[in-house]
């Protein structure tokens, strides 16, 4: 594995699919650049791999970070999983989850104005990634309590937010 100051585009900051695109070139994760706007990668998380999609609007400088857990809402189970991500959404400080309609997929979407020059920093770059992949490990236990432990969404949120105390 190599460092991203390796790799990343000659100096501090990038346009944000190239600073990505390194980002996960360092890391060794697989991703496909599609165009200069929108890059695909997959990340190993602590529960499962996570789908990855940053879409870049330069009209409106705004990148979007998309990440998706393998997780399907059920027709049966989406009242459940809606209730929950209410609860979930009140505990994330930066982006937030969704079910899609289409096809009922979990997601984690945030999006972050860059500024005039539309450029992105190493340590953007990073701090996105790290923080989608920390929210969906740290939700993705609820997910599965909720729709395959028959859990109601209340029991599955509390299940999650235990924080363990000590060393093992």
């Amino acid at each position: 594995m190599t460092d991203i100051e390796d790799t990343a585009p000659r100096g501090e900051d990038a346009a944000p699919v190239d600073m990505l695109s390194a980002l996960f070139e360092a890391r060794g994760w697989a991703f496909d650049a599609l165009s200069d706007e929108e890059m695909s990668g997959e990340i190993q998380g602590a529960w499962t791999k996570y789908q990855m999609r940053a879409i870049w609007r330069s009209e409106d400088n705004v990148l979007q970070l998309l990440c998706m857990p393998e997780i399907r809402v059920s027709d049966a189970r989406l009242h459940a999983a809606h209730e929950l991500l209410a609860l979930v959404n009140e505990q994330v400080w930066l982006g937030h989850f969704d079910v899609w309609s289409a096809g009922g997929i979990v997601a984690y979407r945030h999006a972050t104005m860059l500024g005039d020059d539309g450029l992105l920093s190493v340590g953007q770059a990073q701090a996105l990634v790290e923080t989608a992949v920390s929210e969906c490990d740290r939700f993705y236990p609820a997910f599965q309590f909720v729709l395959w432990g028959d859990k109601t969404p209340q029991e599955a949120l509390e299940s999650t937010m235990i924080d363990a105390m000590g060393e093992a």
